[in-house]
């Protein structure tokens, strides 16, 4: 059984480092709140030793992710309480080992891979990094073999569209940090931009088209993943869905530069996240259809995209105050 100072711990991790997911993880449902903040903090664990490049050599990274995860598959005892947790809360969801060492290797990944030639090789990388953990999010809500089956694929590409969120809103503190770039090098280079200009921060209107492309994409993905929410426990989906309002935003703020997260990072206000909080547990009220209160969020639109009778047309981000 998790006991609750190991919960507390997660807890205080999460609310640290993932400060937007963390506002939607508090309309979850106990049972399934108290997990999540075991997921997370687990997954920020496992981050933060590969973020440590400056304080530890690729060596000494590995063998800690290995550490990782032999304790997160149960295979090694440790005396860490959220390490604990992770694998009890593995073993009590059935989580399956495939997921976790695909978590795991992606982090791994990031010791000695820093940059991305193609979209497919940044989607293998998410598969790890972001697919698995919208699986292992599915898992703990313990939905019934058909939900689950019909709720996966949604969860995988919601996964990926918060992570490719994450991309495009943090190009600079990527580069400035870790010496990074995530947006795929084709795609800069389809618009005549080149990985030296990235990494000298160098903003013109090449580098926001290769922006405006990938956020297009990325948009798709919400649209798949939202898709899904309605499989999932109804005293779920309002968190979900939530939480894709919520990383959605971000790209009315890349929007609203001009697409330039080269100069700065844009992050929402806290008065923001309540805001679209209270906006959207209101709509929610009255309508229980996740993908229609989603729309319903999004004002900015991409005229000439058929959104399936929810909204006008197009993918969009959450209307502005």
């Amino acid at each position: 059984m998790v006991e609750q100072k190991q919960v507390a711990r997660s807890k205080r991790i999460q609310r640290r480092t993932g400060k937007t997911f963390h506002v939607a993880t508090r309309l979850l449902p106990q049972r399934i709140r108290h997990p999540t903040y075991v997921l997370y903090g687990f997954f920020r664990i496992a981050d933060e030793v590969v973020d440590a490049a400056d304080t530890a050599p690729p060596a000494e990274q590995r063998a800690e992710l290995d550490r990782l995860r032999a304790t997160a598959l149960g295979e090694e005892p440790t005396d860490d309480p959220v390490l604990e947790a992770f694998a009890e809360v593995c073993e009590r969801n059935d989580i399956p080992d495939a997921d976790v060492h695909s978590f795991v290797d992606a982090m791994a990944s990031d010791i000695d891979t820093d940059r991305y030639e193609t979209y497919a090789d940044l989607e293998a990388y998410m598969d790890g990094s972001a697919a698995a953990v919208g699986r292992m999010m599915t898992a703990i809500m313990d939905l019934d073999p058909e939900a689950e089956a019909e709720a996966l694929p949604h969860a995988t590409k919601l996964g990926e569209a918060f992570q490719m969120t994450n991309f495009l809103r943090d190009v600079r503190e990527d580069v400035v940090e870790r010496d990074r770039i995530y947006l795929p090098l084709e795609t800069l280079r389809r618009h005549g931009v080149s990985e030296q200009q990235i990494l000298d921060l160098e903003f013109d209107e090449h580098v926001a088209a290769a922006v405006r492309e990938e956020m297009a994409r990325t948009e798709r993905l919400y649209e798949e993943g939202v898709a899904g929410i309605k499989y999932l426990p109804e005293d779920c989906q309002l968190a979900v869905l939530l939480a894709a309002v919520l990383y959605v935003d971000h790209h009315r703020l890349i929007r609203n530069r001009g697409y330039d997260t080269v100069s700065a990072t844009p992050e929402l206000s806290f008065a923001r996240k309540i805001s679209l909080l209270v906006r959207t547990r209101w709509k929610w009220q009255w309508n229980r259809d996740p993908e229609a209160v989603f729309y319903d969020m999004c004002t900015d639109f991409d005229p000439g995209h058929d959104r399936h009778g929810h909204g006008p047309h197009g993918t969009g981000v959450p209307q502005t105050d």
